[in-house]
């Protein structure tokens, strides 16, 4: 068996649990960012769930990377999954994986077309990092002198407005964190909003030839 199949086996097998290691990350993230005050073993158990999803992580990354072959190259051909084992905000975004390596494993066709598809990943993508966001942001800005993010529904709202490119300027990061966070929700806010908008309008646009091509002659 090629290194090709063995990767791609390894890929299915693992898709759904690393999909709920990413909602399990997320789950005790927030309860920790959001739960402050609960007693130490709820916070142990939450801090060793954490744990335990960025071991699979890097468990997945480096079982592919060996069964690859490729080095350095699966590095820059899998940039993604880098950032995924490097940053935990990108980690959630993991689980919008999860439709393929179900299909994949039933060796079904997919149920959406194309543009459906994209438009729904992005769309779970602008979700889950927007949520992740708000949470980071949350965590370091709330307790700091002068800052404008005092709830998390303020974060919420930041991060909805910095997705959208809106940003009213009513809440602002001030830490050298949430900027960081802030720039790079720009640049993914910008791409996935960008990756939907492209999709509707492709999906329009073969909507309407195809109703050109159906219809009545014209004289």
């Amino acid at each position: 068996m090629d290194d090709g199949s063995r990767t791609a086996r390894w890929e299915r097998r693992l898709g759904p649990p690393l999909g709920a290691a990413s909602l399990l990350y997320l789950a005790s993230y927030a309860v920790r960012v959001l739960a402050p005050g609960l007693p130490g073993p709820a916070r142990d158990l939450c801090l060793a769930v954490t744990a335990a999803t960025w071991t699979l992580f890097v468990v997945d990354y480096t079982v592919r990377w060996r069964l690859s072959g490729q080095g350095l190259r699966f590095v820059r051909r899998n940039w993604l999954d880098s950032l995924v084992v490097l940053l935990p905000l990108l980690r959630p975004v993991r689980i919008v994986r999860v439709y393929d390596a179900l299909r994949e494993r039933r060796q079904g066709h997919p149920v959406m077309s194309l543009q459906a598809r994209v438009i729904l990943y992005a769309s779970m993508s602008v979700g889950l990092l927007g949520f992740a966001a708000a949470l980071v942001v949350y965590q370091h800005e709330h307790t700091v002198p002068g800052a404008s993010i005092r709830t998390f529904g303020d974060s919420l709202w930041w991060a909805a407005s910095t997705l959208s490119t809106v940003g009213y300027g009513d809440a602002v990061p001030v830490t050298v964190v949430g900027r960081v966070v802030a720039v790079a929700l720009m640049g993914c806010g910008v791409a996935l909003l960008g990756a939907v908008t492209g999709s509707f309008s492709s999906w329009l646009m073969q909507r309407f030839a195809r109703g050109d091509d159906t219809g009545p002659p014209r004289n």
